[in-house]
């Protein structure tokens, strides 16, 4: 119907543009991104179970939160002193480190997919409002304005039936000097029952499903991802301060040297050395100070890079705590607590990534039985129903006496089946295919625990062999110094044996870190390596 344009007209467009701006106003950017963020959450903490770790250092941040990487706050975790001990390290690294934030944020993108998945099942509102103006020369002004609005809903069951039903509500008010109202709602429902093959929701089930476990997998590839991480960047820790540790070493060797090279020249200079011992010397002096450029700058280069690790500009004045070093000897080393097949056994049943693949063979054993379903007659069992409201002014009067129902079978003979064979035939390869991967990865991981195993064992009896052979260095060091200062020595062998010990000594450190790694490595490799809140890892057999 038609009107003629009237005050109540403008004031009613100006009302139903106020509603649609007030809506519009009423769920900005940040409401969506907090409801997004509380559903993805609810399903990450529903699926995280007890055995995949702490569930902590999981959540992303934006560019304008607090906790971004490009914030202030990082420049705020360095200590004043500008020394990061190792635990601070490893925090600021799991708060900043760029990949790390990436593999968040790839767990939180496989949740929210999942969302999608289960919004197509979820009750959903709907409503519109159209309006029209048209200014009519011959017949005045004439406004339209039709709403609708209503509910459905979607369900898929276990067994892959299809159930929809919704209901519709129109509204029209046509605005005139005396306003009139249609008001009517129509409830529909239908539904699908597969009785045999793959056919009504089956295949929605399945994509469900699979969405489902996505995100399982998802949230333990990063709990493995974390582990395999904090070994990394402990890892580099120390690697950093054995780089330090071998300036130190050098630069007392180097003045030693010098130390040697002046008693020298003053025996020379009261004729009890011959020049050519101060020449060699001198040679053997300039090759350390060399030897302690290049590592002062292989040390400042590493520095270099473990800032970035942890997101710090190169730039950032620190320096990492020396006495970590002192604490990793005071632990010593250790053996495996465990055989070599209880370390075994005890991988198989804890590695995650070994878990995904094992249930990436139930998946494809899942997918391979629906293709054989989707063989054979389809036949579906289909019900619907549409019942309207008694009148136009009567949306909650339902006519169920004279509504529309129906009931029928949908059959699909096998006449034609080349595309379902031939998925059928790819399904079964790729199960095949599965439980390959999965026995090979079965394997490797057994192996890589039998190297683990091997490696603790080995750098623990080589920390062992440098210690001994560090305190034979230094003790032939000072046995040359004697007998240079009785005569009885060379400056030749005094040389040698001071190289020795420089290499003895960066060779226990060397030892240590790789037993310390090593060690690391063992027990995330079995899987009861855990990360804690703090970035840092402790030993769970529970």
């Amino acid at each position: 119907m038609f009107c003629k344009f009237q005050p109540v007209t403008l004031l009613c467009w100006l009302l139903g543009i106020a509603v649609i701006l007030g809506l519009a106003g009423a769920c900005g950017p940040q409401h969506y991104k907090a409801d997004a963020d509380e559903e993805v959450y609810n399903i990450i903490d529903s699926k995280w179970q007890d055995d995949f770790g702490i569930k902590t250092n999981y959540t992303i941040s934006d560019y304008n939160d607090p906790a971004s990487p490009n914030d202030v706050e990082i420049a705020e975790m360095i200590p004043e002193s500008g020394v990061i001990n190792l635990q601070q390290a490893v925090e600021i690294a799991t708060k900043f480190n760029r990949d790390y934030q990436t593999q968040k944020e790839f767990l939180y993108l496989s949740a929210l997919d999942l969302t999608d998945e289960r919004y197509k099942y979820a009750l959903k509102w709907f409503g519109t409002i159209d309006s029209t103006y048209t200014d009519n020369k011959s017949g005045g002004d004439d406004v339209t304005i039709n709403t609708s609005g209503g509910v459905d809903k979607r369900q898929l069951f276990l067994d892959g039936v299809l159930f929809n039903i919704g209901i519709a509500i129109d509204w029209a008010r046509f605005l005139t000097g005396d306003p009139g109202t249609t008001l009517g709602s129509v409830l529909s429902g239908d539904v699908t029952v597969p009785l045999l093959g793959s056919g009504a929701g089956k295949s929605a089930r399945e994509n469900l499903t699979q969405a489902e476990r996505g995100v399982l997998y998802r949230i333990r590839s990063f709990n493995r991802y974390r582990k395999t991480f904090v070994v990394g960047i402990i890892s580099d820790y120390y690697s950093v301060l054995q780089a330090r540790d071998r300036v130190d070493i050098t630069e007392a060797s180097y003045k030693r040297l010098i130390d040697s090279t002046n008693q020298l020249k003053m025996e020379v200079g009261v004729g009890q050395r011959a020049p050519s011992d101060v020449d060699e010397a001198t040679q053997s002096l300039l090759s350390a100070e060399n030897k302690l450029i290049r590592d002062r700058q292989s040390y400042e280069q590493t520095l270099d890079r473990f800032k970035i690790r942890l997101s710090l500009p190169t730039d950032a004045n620190i320096i990492l705590d020396q006495n970590e070093l002192a604490a990793l000897e005071e632990i010593g080393i250790s053996q495996p607590e465990y055989t070599v097949s209880e370390a075994m056994e005890m991988a198989l049943a804890r590695r995650l990534d070994l878990a995904n693949t094992k249930d990436s063979l139930e998946d494809a054993a899942r997918k391979l039985e629906l293709a054989a379903e989707g063989l054979g007659v389809q036949l579906d069992l289909i019900g619907s129903s549409d019942v309207s409201s008694a009148n136009k002014t009567s949306f909650d009067r339902l006519q169920f006496q004279k509504g529309t129902y129906s009931l029928g079978l949908a059959a699909d003979l096998p006449f034609d089946r080349k595309a379902e064979r031939n998925d059928y035939r790819k399904k079964l390869i790729t199960m095949e295919q599965q439980r390959r991967s999965y026995d090979d990865e079965s394997e490797n991981v057994k192996l890589g625990v039998r190297q683990a195993y091997r490696d603790l064992e080995e750098t623990a009896e080589s920390y062992r062999i440098q210690k001994i052979g560090l305190e034979l260095a230094e003790r032939r060091v000072e046995e040359q110094k004697l007998l240079l200062e009785y005569g009885r020595g060379t400056i030749r062998l005094l040389l040698e044996t001071e190289d020795d010990l420089v290499g003895a000594q960066n060779d226990v450190t060397s030892a240590l870190v790789n037993h310390t790694i090593a060690k690391m490595s063992f027990f995330r490799d079995i899987g009861i390596l855990q990360v804690k809140p703090d970035g840092m890892w402790e030993q769970r057999t529970q």
